[in-house]
């Protein structure tokens, strides 16, 4: 009889792992699950979930829920049905620390960087605790990746831990997206990527007759790297972008390349080892090893 379709105890019941996976993989909603049957689910699971987004405006044309939709998206797309890895979806984070370009606008509901890293802390050491040693989270809104890298790492320390952190926004490349929109900057904040997004999971949600194309500031003209927070750039009202190219059938391209990569980061990770647990002494190199500072051939 097929592991996932025997009964538990021989009372007729379905065993929990083909309850609350009866496709054998996929995703199974944390708070479906019965307390008595958390040590099995979290046994049975190769990871858990977390979506973190925030509540912020994104102009006249995009849900203040933006964010948080488009990580509770792909969160859900993590796992297809089927046989393949198990997960367990966390209720997403709704709110966030948001940057000073959209705190003054309406509808923006920003708590401080601080608070958000300690309660992120806390969200995250409890699903580890619950039994899910791994956690993915996925993020939908940029300013997450600061507080919850930190998080991860103050948790990191104090449980055995792997923590997976993935912005969708990063799924696809820009490259990608100039073959997609052309030229024209799309990647910015509400502009025609993140609404060809949006228009991907809930194009319902969307008034593309509300704006017209706000061209936004040109980056840098140099090719390195670099962060650069402004307090309001200039042209902006809390969005920027040409929306005129956001389109559904862009967001279903947007989907088409970044869910199956979200997958495949699933897939290898999950097949990687757990690491060791964290400890209150460094590194001991074993018997016979040179010590760590020691330099060989060296004179005074």
């Amino acid at each position: 009889m097929d592991e996932l379709t025997r009964s538990r105890g021989g009372t007729g019941r379905p065993d929990t792992v083909s309850r609350h996976w009866p496709d054998r993989g996929g995703l199974a909603p944390a708070t479906r699950i019965p307390g008595g049957e958390l040590p099995e689910v979290a046994a049975a699971a190769d990871f858990a979930v977390l979506p973190v987004g925030a509540v912020e405006w994104h102009g006249p044309h995009l849900p203040l829920g933006t964010d948080l939709i488009l990580a509770e998206g792909f969160a859900g797309e993590s796992a297809v049905t089927g046989p393949g890895p198990r997960g367990v979806l966390f209720p997403a984070v709704p709110y966030a620390a948001c940057p000073g370009q959209t705190r003054p606008w309406p509808g923006t509901v920003s708590i401080r960087p601080e608070v958000a890293v300690g309660y992120l802390s806390d969200v995250i050491e409890g699903i580890v605790a619950a039994g899910f040693p791994r956690l993915l989270v996925v993020n939908g809104h940029d300013a997450n990746m600061s507080t919850v890298r930190a998080a991860m790492e103050w948790v990191s320390g104090r449980r055995q831990a792997s923590l997976l952190l993935v912005n969708w926004f990063q799924l696809v490349t820009p490259a990608e997206t100039t073959e997609i929109y052309g030229d024209p900057s799309a990647r910015g904040h509400g502009g025609a990527y993140e609404t060809s997004g949006m228009l991907g999971f809930d194009p319902g949600a969307v008034r593309l007759d509300a704006v017209t194309d706000l061209p936004p500031k040109p980056k840098l003209p140099v090719g390195h790297p670099y962060v650069l927070v402004e307090s309001r750039p200039n042209p902006w009202e809390g969005w920027s972008g040409y929306l005129s190219l956001a389109s559904e059938s862009a967001g279903r391209r947007v989907r088409e390349l970044a869910g199956p990569r979200l997958r495949e980061i699933v897939a290898a990770w999950v097949a990687a080892p757990l690491p060791d647990p964290p400890g209150d002494t460094p590194f001991v190199a074993p018997a016979g090893d040179a010590p760590l500072s020691a330099s060989a051939g060296s004179s005074s």
